[in-house]
């Protein structure tokens, strides 16, 4: 119900016998202090970010990370401008990338071996990826959250990022993210990946070793040979073995290895070694850092460390000309005026799918 208001004297002029008096109130205050003044926020240069991450400041590090992760056609040139500035000073690191099926523990798992590995001297980054929702773009970003016991310690730096629909576990610029880290001084870099399963491939082609999580009554042999990311996998871990589930775990190790040993012998020469551990109580930890530094040493030893390094050098230097072309198609003035005409033209089926490409590619490329 609206309720005017009066001045004092009109309204007892007009309900002169109602027993109901009005006072005058005061004026409305402003809401926001008038003194108060917004200071613009510094951005920060070129020089800036690359002095702040050589000298291992995390919060120029997350913002440089912000920078390169944003869609913003004017950020590109600036972030491109810092990962070459911070390339020399990154390669020196470990890089683990650690996948499994949603809920074998990969969190869990990386707080408990991160914890043991800090205290043998080691700066630990932790690329969480979280998976975006295909409806609203949002994402959680929760994985730091579960860390508890390891979010407030310097040495080791969280950062979770959104999938934003990458395909392979993995977020898109990830890669230029491990190159700040790098720089940073961190020298054990762990990438969490979602953890959907038997598609994610993409985080093999920029880690240095690749880890399988695995839970108990995961499947048998046969079921281990059917999944095609076990054919990755450097090392497997079966992880909560503790409790009741320390039987089921041992014997899900035995059926894991069996499993294994049917698989070629991979480019490095390695065979695929399979532990158990428990985030909880914290057995296994050792056997498992030992089972990475077996590998890296290995590898190191043989010559695969760096030639693995080379080609995926190569590989991404194809996948950033694949991502800018894409991208440049996309706002491609021409292209822009033309897309919605040829996309409705479509939806009403009186154009094929891939004749409305080509049409769109003959205009980009002036045929």
């Amino acid at each position: 119900m609206k309720i005017e208001h009066y001045e004092k004297n009109e309204y007892r002029d007009e309900h002169h016998d109602s027993a109901l008096d009005v006072t005058q109130g005061v004026d409305d205050q402003p809401v926001v202090n008038p003194y108060f003044v917004r200071k613009k926020r510094h951005v920060p240069t070129t020089e800036e970010y690359v002095e702040g991450i050589l000298s291992r400041n995390i919060t120029i590090l997350a913002q440089a990370i912000t920078l390169i992760e944003s869609n913003n056609p004017t950020n590109y040139e600036q972030a491109q401008q810092i990962i070459e500035r911070c390339l020399p000073y990154a390669g020196n690191s470990v890089r683990i990338g650690i996948t499994g099926v949603p809920g074998a523990g990969k969190s869990s798992f990386i707080e408990a071996i991160g914890n043991m590995v800090q205290k043998q001297h080691h700066r630990i980054a932790v690329l969480a990826i979280d998976p975006s929702s295909e409806r609203s773009g949002g994402s959680i970003l929760g994985d730091k959250t579960r860390m508890e016991t390891i979010c407030n310690n310097p040495d080791i730096f969280i950062r979770p990022s959104p999938s934003a629909g990458s395909l392979g576990g993995v977020a898109r610029k990830t890669r230029e993210t491990i190159v700040l880290c790098e720089a940073a001084g961190y020298d054990t870099i762990f990438i969490e990946t979602v953890g959907v399963g038997q598609s994610e491939t993409a985080v093999h082609s920029m880690v240095d070793m690749f880890m399988l999580l695995q839970i108990s009554g995961a499947g048998d042999e046969l079921q281990g040979i059917k999944r095609g990311i076990m054919e990755m996998a450097d090392i497997m871990v079966i992880t909560k073995a503790d409790g009741e589930n320390v039987m089921k775990a041992n014997l899900a190790k035995v059926q894991f290895q069996n499993a294994l040993h049917l698989f070629p012998p991979s480019e490095s020469d390695w065979s695929a070694q399979v532990f158990t551990c428990s985030s909880l109580d914290g057995t296994g930890l050792e056997e498992v850092w030992k089972g990475v530094e077996d590998y890296i040493e290995h590898i190191q030893r043989n010559g695969y460390f760096l030639a693995h390094r080379n080609e995926q050098n190569k590989y991404w230097m194809y996948e950033s000309i694949n991502e800018t072309l894409k991208s440049n198609f996309y706002l491609n003035p021409m292209i822009e005026q033309k897309l919605k005409d040829v996309e409705q033209r479509v939806l009403q089926a009186k154009l094929s799918s891939f004749i409305a490409a080509k049409e769109l590619l003959d205009i980009y490329f002036n045929r």
